[in-house]
């Protein structure tokens, strides 16, 4: 009677399970850490049942819609076999805390864990942000990687300078994208839409703009080497920003003594000379110590033409080191202004407590506060910091939370839930069809197929009623 793996067909094991309940969990967001959450679970406890709910019609969140279409991730293999698993279900096109509450989700699972990742960004704050012109990182990442609520955004790339405020590894990924030659990015996966924008913009120059020094950017060596290798663009780096730091970094870890031997010897490399009659090599550079104090207008008020900001200096040592103004300030001038300060979480449902001023779920080793049964992993537990590699870590912990629990009895598994059953005859109700991850697979399928006739890996689709229409809903 054994399935694959020498387990009992799904039918009979969730008959079986009846007799002993399964313990059913939800996860809420398929992002990488609803992903781990999951996968976690199902490796740990050799019965529990997990669905994952995700408020888009198609799965994998910020790998799908986060990551630099030139940086392909291969985890996504490794997140189908977990949605395959045969104790493992997944519904797209669901919003919690609108299809369905999270009082209601509880009524269904023995545990909820909350997995949606930071879909707001964070404000600067500052007179003049919401000129055209100036964009979050989060909007700009979205419309060229294909996120349905970021294709309206068309930005303005007729000027010359854009200026991105951050210098973290998202800041790097947007300088490449906007300074890549096309023909890299015709075999990624970048939109169609995208593509066309950019094959028109104007942009030759971008600074990367921090508040600290370079003892304190945020972005990896890998993504630094990939943008000072990128063809046909040049780093400039001023010198004069590095003096001194060969002391300060002999004693710093190792991968931030490379980072900043980089920058170093970048900095020192006398430039290429251009051949006459050729084309200027497009630039990027890095700029320190500067605090973003207002956008300013162009003459008609609408549009932004420059940033001014604040010369810091720093106060203390290494990571913890603050930024404070000297009362100096300069202009720079630009056309496009990208924020890249940061994302940020958002409540969910009144029934969840929210830290609004972290931006976090409160909560100790992913269990929510004050509401037993109730978890969080990834950003919306920790705050929008690391690489996938710390979500996943994150994740297990959280997912060893929910299993402790189980065994522990703090989860009282033996009443039975009704899990999905009960959540398809609330959806029902309220006129919501779920997408399976085979009609997800159909979506797939076609987008590698237009990819194909393109020439790229694939041709995202990014209206959402176009997804549910290839799979008939």
């Amino acid at each position: 009677m054994a399935g694959a793996g020498g387990r009992a067909p799904l039918g009979l094991r969730r008959c079986l399970s009846s007799l002993a309940p399964a313990p059913r969990v939800c996860v809420v967001g398929s992002g990488p850490a609803g992903f781990y959450t999951a996968q976690h679970i199902l490796k740990h406890h050799g019965g529990a049942l997990v669905d994952i709910y995700e408020k888009l019609p198609v799965p994998f969140g910020l790998v799908r819609f986060g990551v630099a279409p030139d940086h392909p991730e291969n985890v996504i293999n490794t997140f189908t076999q977990t949605a395959q698993s045969e104790r493992c279900a997944y519904y797209g096109n669901v919003t919690v805390g609108r299809d369905v509450t999270v009082p209601e989700l509880q009524r269904a699972y023995h545990a909820v864990v909350l997995s949606y990742g930071a879909e707001d960004n964070r404000v600067l704050g500052i007179p003049g942000e919401n000129l055209t012109g100036v964009y979050s990182a989060r909007a700009f990442v979205g419309w060229y990687n294909g996120l349905p609520e970021n294709q309206g955004l068309k930005p303005d790339l007729s000027c010359e300078t854009a200026l991105i405020l951050g210098h973290g590894n998202v800041a790097l990924d947007i300088a490449r994208i906007l300074l890549s030659p096309l023909q890299l990015l015709r075999k990624t996966d970048i939109t169609d839409s995208s593509l066309a924008a950019l094959a028109c913009s104007k942009v030759k120059r971008v600074w990367l703009v921090g508040r600290r020094g370079p003892l304190q950017v945020a972005f990896t060596i890998k993504e630094l080497r990939e943008m000072i290798n990128l063809p046909g663009a040049r780093a400039v780096l001023d010198p004069a920003d590095f003096t001194g730091l060969e002391s300060a970094v002999k004693d710093a870890p190792r991968s931030r003594k490379r980072l900043t031997e980089l920058m170093m010897k970048t900095a020192l490399e006398k430039p290429v000379e251009v051949p006459a009659g050729a084309a200027a090599p497009r630039e990027w550079g890095l700029k320190f110590q500067r605090s973003p104090q207002a956008v300013l207008p162009s003459a008609d008020g609408r549009k932004a033409r420059g940033v001014r900001m604040a010369l810091t200096r720093l106060e203390g040592s290494g990571d913890s080191a603050k930024a404070v103004p000297t009362g100096d300030v300069e202009e720079l001038e630009c056309g496009l202004v990208l924020s890249s300060i940061g994302y940020r979480s958002l409540p969910l449902d009144p029934a969840v407590p929210f830290d609004s001023r972290r931006g976090v779920i409160p909560n100790s080793s992913g269990r929510v506060e004050g509401v037993p049964g109730l978890y969080c992993s990834g950003w919306v537990k920790r705050g929008p910091t690391g690489v996938i590699i710390t979500t996943m870590n994150d994740s297990f912990d959280t997912a060893q939370s929910v299993l402790e629990d189980l065994r522990g009895g703090v989860l009282d598994a033996s009443p039975s839930r009704e899990g999905f059953g009960l959540v398809e005859s609330i959806l029902r109700s309220r006129g919501v069809r779920p997408v399976s991850f085979s009609d997800w697979q159909k979506i797939d399928a076609a987008e590698v197929a237009r990819g194909k006739a393109a020439g790229k890996p694939r041709e995202k689709i990014v209206d959402p009623a176009e997804m549910l229409q290839i799979i008939g809903h």
